[in-house]
């Protein structure tokens, strides 16, 4: 039921050639990611209920950071679903090339945890593989 978001495998970022120089969770003057501070405990019952205080509610909309390569170019990333923001990745501040080395791994840039009454919701939304490979070649064809 979490979500961990990550970089596409087409993300600009994870082409040849991009060398990302700088992670910024900060937002804006007064929102840093890095502030969300998530505390509570998870009951069991029929299911998992937890119970957060401090985890920022994010939309779809929501940027979660932005990241410049070295060609002066800055990405914002941004939440892509609605939910509460359970970690962000502090180890890619550091080590920024996790991104691109492990993306969908070491590299994760967070983890959101959507609404219980909306998460079916959002899986039945996703694509599979199959699917998203097709979305790449269909977007391909027609940049040629």
């Amino acid at each position: 039921r979490i979500c961990v978001i990550t970089l596409a495998e087409a993300h600009p970022l994870l082409q040849t050639g991009k060398t990302i120089k700088n992670i910024n969770y900060q937002i804006s003057a007064n929102c840093s990611r890095l502030q969300n501070k998530v505390s509570g405990k998870s009951k069991r019952t029929c299911l998992f209920v937890f119970q957060m205080q401090g985890a920022q509610f994010l939309t779809e909309l929501a940027p979660l950071c932005r990241i410049s390569s070295s060609d002066g170019e800055e990405y914002t990333i941004y939440s892509c679903i609605r939910g509460r923001l359970i970690e962000v990745n502090e180890n890619i501040l550091s080590n920024p090339a996790l991104l691109q080395e492990k993306p969908s791994t070491e590299g994760y840039i967070a983890v959101v945890l959507p609404k219980f009454e909306e998460s079916k919701s959002i899986t039945q939304g996703l694509l599979t593989q199959k699917e998203y490979e097709e979305v790449l070649l269909k977007r391909r064809s027609s940049a040629s």
